[in-house]
């Protein structure tokens, strides 16, 4: 059942224009004024850019920590051996665990959001890229996920590192926090998404790199925000 609208969000909703492109200041304060759910909404920017994914070399993709963290308690599962494992304790993983760990998902156990593991596993795990690969889970070196330094990778994890990809038509979608955030929080955040997407043009791309870009909650409506503010 839909959460009947109160009257300060109505008035809220007949001053809003989804055709404007607010400026930065003004999409933050009214991305979370416009959020009506009775949970801790997401807050999540769309780029679209001005790239083609099927051509490798415009395939942006990569991982950032937000210096505001992301709101969310992320279960970290550390595939790895030997004293990796206590490191990856240490660092605070969820489960750590070798082959065990690995038999325990070909049986479809599943409760994990990030997957970390050693550069020595990576074999083994390969026998589990087709139930990881379409859940965005499998681990890969260019996101900082097969790593050495397995403790290192699980603070990043936990402190608030979120990853990034183009989708079709040059879509990227990403969270940068909750709608519970501080203005100064959500903005260190969203100025660091968006520094990291346009320093991420790649040298191919002709055009307009930045064609537009939104903002909006889990629930609510999606804001335009003003490019020229940015580029």
């Amino acid at each position: 059942m839909q959460k009947k609208i109160n009257k300060k969000h109505q008035e809220l909703l007949k001053n809003f224009n989804p055709q404007k492109n607010y400026s930065v200041d003004e999409a933050l304060k009214l991305v979370k004024e416009l959020a009506y759910a009775k949970f801790d909404e997401s807050v999540d920017l769309a780029f679209r850019l001005g790239v083609d994914p099927r051509h490798a070399d415009q395939m942006i993709r990569g991982a950032i920590s937000l210096p505001g963290g992301t709101g969310k308690d992320v279960r970290v599962l550390v595939i790895t051996s030997g004293d990796k494992m206590k490191d990856a304790e240490e660092a605070g993983a969820d489960l750590v665990g070798g082959d065990d760990i690995i038999q325990k998902i070909q049986g479809g156990w599943l409760e994990f959001d990030k997957v970390i593991a050693s550069p020595d596993m990576m074999g083994k795990v390969g026998r589990i890229g087709r139930i990881l690969g379409p859940r965005g889970l499998m681990p890969n070196p260019k996101l900082g996920t097969v790593t050495q330094d397995v403790g290192k990778a699980v603070s990043e994890q936990k402190a608030g590192k979120v990853e990034y990809r183009t989708e079709k038509n040059g879509i990227v979608h990403v969270p940068v926090g909750k709608k519970s955030f501080d203005d100064e929080r959500l903005r260190k955040n969203f100025d660091a998404m968006v520094s990291a997407i346009m320093k991420a043009k790649p040298s191919s791309a002709k055009g307009t790199y930045l064609k537009s870009l939104s903002i909006s909650t889990t629930m609510g409506l999606g804001i335009k925000i003003d490019t020229m503010e940015i580029a």
